[in-house]
């Protein structure tokens, strides 16, 4: 092969960072376009704009704060709620082998949005690691977000 197209990543590489919190703009927006899959009462469900693979998805509370610990009640139990209806939503979507779940809380833990808190849900396939990641940090994904959007907002309205 001689040429990997993947002209979304060109944005995210040379576009301008902007202050604005992305967990606080994308719920204002249409959930298309805000890459929303699905809204809970205190918290919502989104893509990864640059994901790791197809279906990795992003929940995060309406409120603005980085305190995990500090998050009240409702909304860190809505927090872990909307995270496992994501796993059932890729699961029924994508059928995955497996998941990696997490939040990284503050920058020197490789927090991108350090401020705001949210939980990752990556799809795992067996040998979704390969060489291309490996050696050049790149990810093939099989299908654009509009498409994975469509999919996982269908698979969260029949949960």
């Amino acid at each position: 092969m001689e040429r990997l197209w993947a002209p979304w990543r060109l944005e995210y590489i040379t576009g301008e960072k902007s202050d604005e919190c992305i967990f606080c703009a994308k719920p204002a927006q249409d959930d298309a376009s805000g890459l929303i899959v699905h809204r809970g009462e205190r918290g919502f469900v989104m893509l990864n704009a640059y994901p790791y693979t197809s279906g990795h998805v992003m929940v995060a509370p309406y409120e603005h704060t980085a305190d995990l610990a500090g998050l009240d009640p409702p909304a860190a139990q809505e927090l872990i709620a909307l995270t496992q209806a994501s796993l059932r939503a890729i699961g029924r979507t994508y059928g995955p082998a497996g998941y990696n779940v997490g939040a990284n809380l503050g920058t020197v833990a490789g927090a991108g949005v350090a401020d705001h808190v949210h939980m990752h849900v990556v799809p795992r396939w067996e040998g979704d690691t390969n060489f291309m990641t490996a050696l050049g940090e790149v990810r093939v994904l099989p299908e654009s977000l509009e498409d994975t959007q469509r999919k996982l907002a269908e698979a969260f309205a029949s949960l």
